[in-house]
């Protein structure tokens, strides 16, 4: 995005949710599909089998139901699932750019989540395409027996400009239709990531610091200097349940160049505040000091160190793996930017 930005882009995001996407997996039409992506008949004849006979019982309290067939759907925790769930939306994904080749959008996948993404010089030209093309999409899923929830829908504008210029959608299908159209995010939440317009991703910092120091304070009931879980213990509970929390996704933030003191400063008032929890010292301790005691390294060296472990793992993948086929052969050859 950053990219396009120099070209005078800016880019929008609409995100979809799928209802019901695996209990509403029709049998009949994987099959169909399977069989017209030319898969091996001993493949589409495996599918075919698990997918049969299947039943279930409802329970709630003492009630229980009598059997009944499930005759749509697969089982949202079987390790089956994803593949099927990919099977079944690259046909749409397919369709959908053949349909939309003049619209100048891209659509992302992750299984009932879409989103699509539109780049123009002008945000209402943005909202033209995206409305386009979210009713191609509506219509393919309805194809596909699956159905989408309009009132989960939601718009993001990215754009570095300085005016506050936020144009809403109408997007054709009720609620937002033009009588009350789909209002833009602040902050688009995907995948966990907290996204802002800029791609500063400082509210991402600031809801995981905030959720870091609540589990913190949280723990404090756990044990103090007189009693409770002894400082060894609390030592490992901190970097076992708080430090995944507090660096969650920090690749997106972290690296070479960028501007993250705001973000370091709210990680090492979160660490002090545990620093003090498992040495049970007095609250006008220094940092470096309490940090010592408790050991825990300073949040800068950590995130380094993170970093440093992640390049190291990417270099131990296989040539066959999807991760270096989407990053590319040059990131064996040059140094990491986290570097």
């Amino acid at each position: 995005m950053q990219a396009e930005w120099v070209k005078g882009l800016q880019t929008s995001a609409l995100a979809f949710d799928i209802t019901q996407f695996f209990p509403s997996i029709t049998h009949e039409m994987f099959m169909a599909v399977l069989c017209k992506q030319g898969f091996s008949p001993i493949l589409v004849d495996f599918f075919a089998s698990y997918l049969i006979g299947r039943s279930i019982v409802y329970c709630w309290n003492t009630f229980q139901s009598d059997l009944c067939s499930a005759d749509v759907g697969v089982g949202q925790g079987s390790a089956l699932s994803p593949v099927i769930s990919g099977l079944f939306i690259a046909p749409v994904m397919k369709l959908f750019y053949i349909k939309a080749v003049q619209l100048n959008t891209m659509l992302l996948s992750f299984v009932d989540d879409g989103t699509i993404l539109a780049q123009s010089k002008q945000l209402d030209d943005n909202n033209v395409g995206l409305r386009k093309a979210y009713k191609i999409i509506y219509l393919l899923f309805v194809a596909f027996t699956l159905v989408l929830e309009h009132n989960k829908t939601e718009l993001f504008h990215f754009s570095h400009r300085h005016d506050a210029y936020n144009p809403l959608l109408d997007l054709g299908y009720a609620p937002h239709t033009s009588a009350m159209p789909l209002k833009p995010k602040t902050y688009w939440r995907y995948l966990g990531f907290y996204f802002d317009c800029r791609l500063t991703f400082h509210e991402h910092v600031r809801y995981y610091a905030t959720k870091a120091f609540t589990t913190v304070q949280a723990m404090r009931m756990l044990g103090n200097s007189t009693r409770g879980l002894s400082p060894k213990q609390r030592h490992l509970l901190y970097r076992s349940c708080v430090v995944p929390i507090a660096t969650y996704s920090y690749r997106l933030w972290y690296f070479n160049g960028a501007c993250n003191k705001g973000a370091m400063n709210q990680l090492k008032w979160m660490q002090r505040k545990a620093a003090l929890w498992i040495t049970g010292a007095f609250r006008t301790s220094p940092t470096g000091g309490l940090e010592a005691l408790a050991g825990l390294i300073p949040v800068h060296l950590m995130l380094k160190k993170l970093v440093t472990c992640a390049v190291y793992w990417v270099a131990t993948l296989s040539d066959t793996h999807p991760l270096c086929s989407m990053m590319g052969e040059e990131v064996f050859t040059l140094p990491h930017v986290s570097l």
